[in-house]
């Protein structure tokens, strides 16, 4: 079939990379110490040496904020990030980590990761094996939507050629550093990107395995198409997707 002319757009890191970390940077959350965390108390300063009820000085204690006991008394430190109770002394400041871009910048960066996946050269140097593969880009009947069994996706994958890739996403390392106890532990590597019209079944079946990611094509964004900003992921499309591409630019 003759492919839409997206497939011709100029090759565009820069601008492939910006669109990445807006989406990156506006999915995360921002966060923050309650202003008044560990201040809300009666404690107060005593250390002044004459006109005052309460006195810490000559008394042996720490002359610091100390909570207002009845009868005179003075309690517990208080307020000090070093006390019990008290503020954090660094508290994070709710930063909004968001970052803007263009709508014609984010289209010309998607137009052009999409011709990306037509580029034999960006495709490999990805990391992807397409050594079985007869040509790029990869389009396949609509009947391939209605599958609704993974182990028919798998079949179907590898008659394309597609399982040396598949194989290397099935490899996970031990990530260093302290995110091994952050809920990050392992690593891995990200495969072919299916992208489909209208899912009868397609994107369920697909989910479980690994490295692989199934689509719409309304859904489809720049983060999908060139994980962690390098772009030319190996796509598969179906037949109705590359005739439905313009919707993304409508």
């Amino acid at each position: 079939m003759e492919l839409p002319d997206v497939f011709n757009t100029e090759y565009r890191p820069d601008l492939i990379q910006r669109a990445v970390v807006a989406i990156q940077s506006n999915r995360r959350q921002r966060y923050s110490a309650y202003a008044l965390a560990g201040q809300q108390t009666s404690a107060d300063y005593f250390g002044r040496r004459r006109g005052a009820f309460r006195q810490t000085i000559n008394r042996g204690i720490s002359r610091l904020p100390r909570e207002k006991l009845g009868g005179g008394g003075l309690g517990r430190v208080r307020i000090v990030p070093h006390a019990v109770g008290g503020r954090r002394a660094h508290p994070p400041k709710g930063r909004d980590w968001s970052k803007e871009i263009n709508n014609k910048e984010y289209l010309l960066a998607l137009k052009s990761a999409i011709a990306a996946t037509k580029d034999e050269g960006i495709v490999s140097a990805r990391g992807h094996i397409i050594t079985g593969i007869r040509e790029l880009p990869l389009i396949i009947e609509d009947k391939f939507e209605e599958l609704n069994k993974t182990k028919e996706v798998i079949e179907s994958l590898n008659k394309l050629g597609l399982e040396k890739d598949l194989e290397r996403a099935r490899e996970k390392r031990i990530r260093a550093g302290k995110g091994k106890m952050r809920g990050r532990r392992y690593k891995k590597k990200k495969s072919v990107l299916i992208v489909v019209n209208n899912d009868g079944g397609i994107l369920s079946s697909a989910r479980n395995i690994p490295g692989v990611d199934a689509v719409r094509i309304d859904d489809l964004d720049v983060e999908l198409l060139a994980p962690g900003t390098h772009a030319g992921r190996l796509t598969l499309w179906t037949k109705s997707a590359i005739e439905n591409i313009h919707r993304l630019f409508t």
